[in-house]
């Protein structure tokens, strides 16, 4: 039987602060291409939940930020945990639903379980398995974890079963963190370009809301 993944509206709300701060520390650095401020210059996304985050697509605001100097008036844009790129469909959809998909028996049970299209979910088993492996930010995500790291190969699935092994485990601000937003700050230096060394950025950033309570304990 599949688990049950989805996600509160508490769990969106947290993940919201973390764009908000990221954003914050995004604009106070100023712009890096001339160094000018760096003016907000949100706008709104269309974001998908599917059947796992359907409180997630209330929260459609993108932090953007523009340079205001003259003759610059270049776009920055700060990592994100609830958009992975320009994916219509909510980070932590890709993530859990290739989760699913990596569980279930059947491509088409998976697809009833998460409501997200079997086409989707294949394209999403091939950037686990064949893109993001080989991408900076997971070279640097794996070098983090006590040897063995999460197997490659198996994408997602062993990166949750991981993070949530070592929640379990307690001594760290693992045990007191949920695993999908975990996840999601891990895969935060991927969704921007804008950032020199994103994975050192959000690291930076995790001090101000790694004490906030977790609303919602998952079992996966």
């Amino acid at each position: 039987m599949l688990p049950d993944l989805r996600l509160n509206l508490e769990c969106f709300e947290r993940l919201m602060a973390w764009d908000e701060e990221l954003a914050r520390r995004v604009a106070s650095a100023g712009c890096p291409h001339c160094c000018g401020p760096l003016h907000r210059a949100n706008y709104e996304r269309k974001p998908r939940g599917a059947l796992i985050a359907e409180a997630g697509e209330a929260f459609r605001l993108r932090h953007s930020l523009c340079c205001g100097r003259e003759g610059c008036r270049r776009r920055s844009l700060p990592p994100s945990l609830r958009f992975l790129g320009r994916r219509v469909y909510l980070e932590a959809v890709v993530l859990l639903a290739t989760m699913v998909t990596q569980m279930a028996t059947a491509l088409r049970e998976a697809c009833s379980h998460t409501g997200v299209p079997r086409r989707t979910l294949r394209r999403w088993q091939a950037w686990w398995r064949e893109i993001f492996p080989s991408s900076r930010t997971w070279l640097e995500a794996a070098a983090r974890f006590a040897p063995p790291a999460p197997d490659p190969s198996r994408l997602p699935q062993s990166l949750v079963e991981r993070l949530d092994a070592e929640r379990a485990v307690g001594g760290s601000a693992v045990e007191r963190a949920d695993v999908c937003l975990l996840a999601a700050r891990l895969l935060a230096p991927v969704t921007t370009s804008s950032v020199a060394d994103g994975a050192r950025f959000v690291r930076g950033a995790a001090g101000p809301l790694r004490a906030a309570p977790v609303t919602q304990k998952m079992a996966f």
